[in-house]
């Protein structure tokens, strides 16, 4: 009895040590659009420092308003002439603060 239970036991702690099968992530989807205007590249570059450093932001679109948030604060910009111009750096700030300050204006 006590062999059919000491081999019960030894069979349960094997199968539970017994590494679980990790289920296939899916690849997330390329982010890169097909054409990158020159200018963005450039940014992205510089941003990057040649690739030296990752770089994480947010970014947003509201009406005629572009809005980068950064660990600093947000950069706005106002579409004008046919491009985004940099109207306002809002320091310490972030995009909900950002867009609710200009959608009052």
């Amino acid at each position: 009895m006590r062999t059919v239970a000491l081999a019960l036991l030894l069979a349960v702690l094997t199968l539970s040590a017994a590494p679980a099968k990790k289920r296939a992530q899916p690849k997330p989807e390329p982010l890169a659009p097909d054409a990158v205007p020159h200018q963005v590249a450039l940014f992205l570059r510089t941003i990057t420092n040649d690739g030296g450093r990752t770089v994480t932001l947010k970014a947003t679109a509201v009406a005629t308003r572009f809005y980068i948030e950064e660990p600093t604060g947000v950069t706005v910009y106002r579409f004008e002439k046919g491009h985004y111009a940099k109207e306002e750096f809002l320091r310490d700030s972030n995009l909900v603060k950002a867009v609710k300050r200009y959608a009052a204006k």
